[in-house]
């Protein structure tokens, strides 16, 4: 069994926190992204896919124990998030003019996987911003699950946007040392 080095556990954790924090501002001021993934975006793009999904899913566990509890129930997006961020990066789809198509390849499952999770496990009403979206689609006749599914891939897509958007300048400027110490370690 290899061990896991302390340079990437500290990336890890850092990960983690950073998806607690963001996933807490966009609760509490409603917003209609959620703010949950950019510390599982930037661990899949330094460290690869595998702590890209164990830092989505430990993200989603501690913010389901300690303020939102629908956070333990969209663990299953996370582990897309950073599995597919991870590869989306590798095959160099989450820069320039590729960057868009990539976001959009990652959001298309996990908003498939969360509109299934948000309309059967909670009929389209979770702790998101976003669900204010759901209720006024379904007022005006729009079917519960295709609502939910609408929303989803729309808050998904802009979500993975601004987080790819914020996580890529911090990637371009790590020191190459500190990837070099990444790769190796």
């Amino acid at each position: 069994m290899k061990k896991v080095s302390a340079l990437k556990l500290s990336i890890v954790g850092f990960g983690i926190a950073l998806n607690i924090i963001g996933a807490f501002i966009a609760l509490n001021l409603r917003l209609p992204i959620y703010l949950d993934s950019i510390g599982t975006i930037l661990v899949a793009f330094v460290l690869g896919p595998a702590y890209g999904v164990a830092t989505g899913l430990c993200g989603s566990i501690v913010s389901g124990i300690t303020f939102d509890i629908y956070s333990l129930y969209f663990a299953p997006v996370q582990i897309l998030v950073g599995l597919l961020s991870g590869l989306m990066f590798k095959k160099g789809f989450m820069k320039g003019i590729k960057m868009p198509l990539g976001v959009f390849a990652v959001s298309i499952f996990s908003s498939f996987v969360g509109a299934i999770i948000a309309a059967f496990v909670f009929d389209g009403i979770t702790s998101s911003g976003s669900t204010y979206i759901v209720q006024l689609l379904s007022v005006l006749g729009v079917n519960k699950v295709i609502s939910v599914f609408i929303v989803q891939l729309l808050t998904d897509y802009c979500d993975k946007f601004v987080a790819v958007s914020l996580v890529m300048p911090v990637i371009l400027g790590l020191p190459r040392n500190i990837k070099e110490k990444c790769v190796r370690s």
